[in-house]
């Protein structure tokens, strides 16, 4: 039965032209190979953050006035409605983990390198996009810690240079965190956000699926007899959803024993709660910011700061084009000592955050 199936899709859709397509697709095995899995990883997370997201969005209500109350709803009165919004709570968490990681070993292996460049740059708006999911989405149970963490990380914003005010303005929907940041918020978590990501998610697989794995440098000069390579249909797909499956389970023990909670529902008159923190993703940044004077010369403290993390930003961004030695088929230990270096900056910056 299941081969006359295929057989009926076949003659229309020419599935055997992709099936030979994938099996002529072969991956490298090296000592590196593990890191091959985080990219597969963070797709399947994004995939989760779908369904539950548009499970969630069939009782949740995007306004000052329900918010709150839609998402207790979904907590109490729909059926699994808590171990859906717990599972899309720590799936958001640990997409942005795992696309952090991907992006490391990208960055250290120099998977970067030529003809790969506009892949890292669709990979890195994506992970940037990833973080902007994270930011707009704290704020939609409209709680209380939601509420001024928001008011804190838009604040922020303020200290951009000659745009501050206006993209301030423009993210809240006015001057205060409001009922009207809460829909346009919304509105970006739902709809912008997911569209952009879409696009750049199809042109970032299409360039993978063209340009192949990337090999170790030290593997290219290699003589083809000694490089080892595994198919990628079945083997490696299979290993991928083996993977996913032991993210799924650890996804689902998180989510079932340690609940996410909902917390007060959101008060703009009461007082902000003390020593409010950002999400994981963010706090290397803010507590940085904490550290930096009231004034650096003549700039303003926090400008200075958003200034530094913005043009630190731009070459991480553009690490391909600056990168000479990579170019040239060289080691750069520069490179090695800078990922190391921002590894262990975000790492201990992120732990004193939580510590202070």
């Amino acid at each position: 039965m299941w081969k006359r199936i295929y057989q009926w899709i076949d003659e229309r859709v020419h599935l055997e032209d992709v099936v030979d397509f994938l099996g002529k697709k072969y991956v490298p095995v090296h000592s590196h190979s593990v890191w091959y899995y985080f990219g597969g990883v963070s797709l399947f997370l994004f995939i989760i953050q779908v369904v539950t997201g548009i499970l969630l969005l069939l009782y949740y209500k995007g306004t000052e006035d329900l918010a709150f109350e839609s998402i207790h709803y979904i907590m109490s009165k729909v059926e699994f409605g808590w171990l859906i919004r717990s599972i899309h709570s720590w799936a958001a968490n640990l997409f942005v983990l795992a696309a952090m990681i991907h992006m490391f070993s990208v960055y250290f292996t120099r998977a970067y390198r030529k003809p790969r460049e506009i892949t890292w740059l669709t990979g890195m708006i994506l992970f940037l996009l990833a973080l902007a999911f994270g930011f707009s989405g704290y704020l939609l149970p409209w709680n209380q810690l939601a509420f001024f963490a928001t008011k804190v990380g838009t604040d922020i914003v303020r200290s951009v240079p000659v745009v501050g005010e206006p993209l301030l303005t423009f993210l809240r929907a006015g001057e205060e965190v409001t009922g009207a940041t809460l829909s346009r918020f919304f509105g970006f978590h739902v709809a912008v956000l997911p569209g952009i990501f879409t696009v750049f998610l199809a042109i970032h697989l299409i360039l993978v699926q063209r340009q192949g794995m990337s090999e170790p440098m030290e593997l290219e000069s290699a003589a083809p007899s000694t490089k080892r390579t595994m198919p990628f249909f079945p083997n490696f797909l299979l290993r991928d959803l083996l993977l996913w499956l032991i993210v799924l389970n650890v996804l689902a023990i998180l989510a079932v024993f340690f609940p996410w909670e909902l917390g007060e529902k959101a008060d703009p008159f009461a007082p902000a709660f003390a020593g409010i923190k950002p999400e994981w993703y963010f706090m290397f940044m803010f507590q940085t910011l904490k550290y930096i004077p009231s004034h650096v010369l003549f700039i303003d403290g926090d400008t200075f700061g958003v200034l530094m993390f913005s043009v630190g930003g731009v070459l991480w961004m553009l690490v391909p084009f600056w990168d000479q030695r990579t170019k040239r088929g060289e080691r750069s230990r520069f490179i090695t000592y800078l990922g190391i270096f921002l590894v262990a900056y975000v790492i201990l910056f992120t732990i004193l955050g939580y510590l202070s």
